[in-house]
């Protein structure tokens, strides 16, 4: 991104919330073993992904999106099938005009559920179309 316009003005220190309910395609059983639905780490992962995306592009210029990089996660908690839980996302850091590193967790209330660290880049979303085929 070279040109002024390309130049990010998301700063650090924004955040975003979102809450969600432990449902469908977020759960599992682990193959029948636990005997309980619950919140998967897939599941509570894309989430925390989605949420922190959204954060993104909230902030970015027309035309820009970002992609998920890294996740480094632990699920410390378990959620059961209908919790509503809350996503959160802190952008952390900004690196080359095009790295978005946040912090991110979930939690049930007070509890948390999940914590860790998640990595988006910016793309152009034209450029991304056109080298995809799309």
């Amino acid at each position: 991104m070279t040109e002024a316009s390309d130049t990010l003005v998301i700063e650090p220190g924004v955040s975003r919330s979102d809450e969600f309910v432990a449902s469908d395609r977020l759960l599992t059983t682990v193959g029948g073993t636990i005997g309980v639905a619950v919140l998967s780490t897939p599941g509570m992962i894309s989430m925390m992904e989605r949420n922190a995306a959204i954060l993104a592009l909230e902030h970015l210029p027309q035309g820009k999106a970002t992609v998920g990089f890294e996740v480094c996660i632990k699920h410390v908690a378990g959620a059961v099938e209908g919790a509503t839980l809350t996503a959160h996302a802190v952008l952390r850091e900004v690196a080359d005009n095009r790295k978005l590193r946040f912090d991110v967790e979930v939690r049930e209330g007070d509890r948390v559920i999940g914590v860790g660290t998640h990595e988006r880049r910016v793309i152009d979303v034209a450029q991304h179309a056109e080298a995809t085929g799309s």
